[in-house]
């Protein structure tokens, strides 16, 4: 086992007697350990996010762009062994892994670019009689110190779009990484340790999730920013309805394939991205493929060739190079997949491929006549498993797509300027991507759903704006 890696209190590292380890998904090898925070070392970060919060508000936006800049190139010069970080932690393929650390790099680059230019703006008032020699200068402030609780499913980007973006805006952070892989957070600490930010405008927590409801509930932490369960997200938003919450929940995410997406070109395109980002972190995104919804026209010539697609992804050990899909998070997630395909075969669902676990690993599985009501249609299956559905027309297809209580992101395959823009008016959900996947993510560009997927953005300019509020000076007596 590695040596014992210390939490960030108030930006400064620290130990406690008692020790947690981190297992690997994939073979259950102990791949780390960290020290564990004491209730006295919660208080701790929690106090000084709270002491510092005008100090780091009034910094100029130059030393937290360069701080920012300077995580964003470490990540770059330390890519390597940070993916092998998560692949550790996570199991998510080394290819996947690697992927997610480049990312980071970029939320940081991009969060050091919007801190720069968060500048407001002017607006003229005498456009009225009444307000004659007005004007107004319109600047956003934080609301105060930001809780984020992240999820297992990206360790590293995911901790980077709550850390960032707070950090751009002069909102200290206390950073909580999820139970199962608090290493690359821990990790990330080390980075910040190296910038000049003050003291206490971050902290790294990998306490267990018996003690969020207690930081959740901390007047102290005026913004609340969630990524996770609908159920843990909706409970915490209900919990604090004083608060400022932003919740970046789950879905059920479609891709359509439009009748005109019919040339040997399309159809390959569309197979080789629905099967591999309906499989690529096994299925553990929130805008993975899971609903397909095919038009008859090219039905019985896409079908084969997702299926194709699908059983040629390399699966196993997320060390192998080649490897594609790893395992899930543990066991019990890989059992619950096992149930709900096996609830909808037993309700009348034909298994296409796949349909088998071998500990925390499913194979990619690609399933028809799932019925309406069957949880791998209704619910977040969070697995490498797909539901392919025969539709005539894009009024059907739309219609299923938003005869859902998730609305994440939806693919839409169409060369049809007229339909992008008609998914784009019609579907309830926080993205529209034509001619792809709804798993594709730019990690500047506002990310979020409506319904049960959440409410707030992610994306750094949107987050940056979630986490501050309008503050208006009105200036009389001007010549304009």
């Amino acid at each position: 086992m590695s040596d014992v890696r210390a939490m960030w209190i108030a930006g400064r590292p620290e130990t406690s007697d008692v020790t947690v380890e981190v297992v690997n998904p994939y073979d259950g090898s102990v791949v780390g350990a960290h020290s564990l925070p004491s209730a006295a070392q919660v208080e701790a970060a929690v106090a000084a996010a709270w002491a510092v919060r005008h100090e780091f508000s009034r910094t100029p936006a130059y030393v937290r762009a360069n701080a920012l800049a300077h995580v964003s190139r470490r990540i770059t010069e330390r890519l390597e062994e940070i993916a092998e970080l998560i692949t550790a932690e996570n199991g998510k393929p080394i290819m996947w892994a690697r992927a997610e650390a480049a990312r980071a790099a970029s939320t940081f680059r991009f969060a050091a670019e919007e801190a720069r230019r968060f500048g407001g703006e002017m607006q003229r008032l005498d456009t009225d009689a009444a307000s004659t020699g007005r004007a107004a200068i319109i600047r956003r402030f934080a609301h105060g110190p930001v809780l984020g609780i992240a999820p297992f499913n990206f360790p590293l980007n995911l901790v980077a779009h709550k850390v960032a973006p707070a950090l751009a805006v002069g909102a200290p952070i206390i950073i909580k990484p999820a139970p199962a892989t608090p290493l690359s957070a821990l990790l990330l600490g080390e980075l910040l340790a190296e910038t000049d930010l003050p003291a206490g405008s971050w902290s790294v927590l990998p306490v267990g999730n018996d003690v969020a409801p207690m930081l959740v509930a901390d007047d102290r932490l005026p913004v609340v920013s969630f990524t996770g369960s609908d159920v843990v997200g909706f409970a915490i938003q209900k919990s604090v309805p004083h608060k400022h919450v932003t919740l970046e929940l789950g879905g059920n995410a479609a891709a359509v394939v439009v009748a005109d997406w019919s040339s040997e070109a399309d159809l390959e395109w569309a197979a080789t991205r629905i099967a591999t980002f309906a499989n690529y972190q096994a299925g553990q995104a929130c805008v993975s493929v899971q609903r397909v919804l095919v038009d008859a026209t090219v039905w019985d010539r896409l079908v084969p060739a997702i299926v194709a697609k699908v059983e040629a992804l390399p699966t196993g050990s997320p060390w192998d190079e080649t490897t594609v899909v790893g395992p899930l998070v543990n066991e019990a997630a890989a059992i619950r997949v096992e149930s709900w395909v096996a609830e909808a075969v037993a309700a009348g669902a034909t298994v296409l491929t796949g349909g088998v676990r071998e500990g925390t690993t499913y194979t990619p599985t690609v399933i028809t006549d799932a019925p309406a009501d069957s949880k791998v249609v209704c619910d977040e299956v969070f697995g490498p498993v797909m539901v392919l559905q025969q539709v005539s027309g894009i009024d059907e297809a739309f219609a299923i797509v938003n005869d859902s209580k998730f609305g994440l992101q939806t693919g839409v395959f169409t060369h049809d300027l007229q339909v992008a823009f008609r998914a784009h008016a019609e579907l309830e959900v926080g993205g529209v991507i034509i001619g792809d996947v709804p798993a594709y993510r730019a990690d500047q560009m506002p990310y979020g759903g409506v319904k049960a997927s959440g409410v707030g953005r992610e994306g750094l300019r949107a987050a940056m704006e979630d986490f501050t509020y309008e503050r208006v000076l009105v200036l009389s007596g001007i010549a304009l």
